[in-house]
This record gives C-alpha cells, structure tokens and sequence, in this order.
C-alpha cells in the first residue's frame, strides 16, 4: 500500500500554474486527471496517486520553511527532464539535477521552485 492518495497544493493563478504543470508533469510520465472549476489533478498514466492544483485568492507560500514535494522518477534522465522542463516554464532553479550524497549515494535529484514558489524535487533513488 501506498502511503498517500493524493498531495494538494495552493496556486495564484490557475491558468499559469495549469500550463507550468502540464510541462512539468509530463516530463515525468503523468497526464491530467481531473479538472473542475478552481482545481486541477495529475496522476500516472494508467492510475495511481494524484496531484492537484486549487486556485486560492490570498495565497501565501512561505519561502523554505522546510517544506516541497519530492515527485519519484523513473530514471536519472527524467530527472534532468523535470528540472529542464520546470525552468524552461518558469520555475527558479533551486537546485540543479545531480547525486546528493548527503541523503544517499544513490540519491540522484533536482530541486526548483514553481511559479508560487512551492518547492518541487524530482528525485531517482534506487535502493539496492
């Protein structure tokens, strides 16, 4: 069993947060789930735990509070895949794709920071 169903997040600008997370999501193999009025969803292509935008209208995001959402990869390369992709649609650099031997050495992650400024990671960790 898996231990989350779905993660949620608030957005600024729903529009904008849609098109950086088609980008960003796509790069690491998910499509849109669901969409209604004020929120989006993203998931794996055949089904699994989703991710959803809500636009929110005094939306606060406090800056590295400790807080972001590691989205798990399949590969090295889609990790490279996720940070080109998130910079190349707006997100801030936060931490370029690489191994991160301070967590494991076989840790291989990229941090960025999406147009909110909600910290993302994308991270390949295989455990042998």
């Amino acid at each position: 069993m898996t231990m989350f169903h779905h993660v949620s997040i608030g957005v600024s600008d729903l529009e904008r947060s849609t098109r950086f997370y088609d980008a960003v999501m796509a790069a690491l193999g998910h499509e849109r789930f669901l969409q209604k009025p004020g929120t989006q969803s993203w998931w794996p292509k055949g089904g699994g735990q989703a991710f959803w935008i809500n636009l929110r209208d005094d939306l606060t995001v406090i800056g590295d509070d400790g807080r972001h959402i590691a989205f798990q990869a399949e590969s090295q390369a889609q990790v490279d895949a996720f940070h080109a992709a998130a910079v190349a649609a707006g997100a801030a650099d936060d931490g370029a794709p690489g191994i991160r031997p301070e967590y494991r050495d076989t840790y291989y992650g990229a941090f960025v920071l999406d147009p909110d400024g909600h910290k993302l990671e994308a991270v390949y960790a295989p455990r042998d």
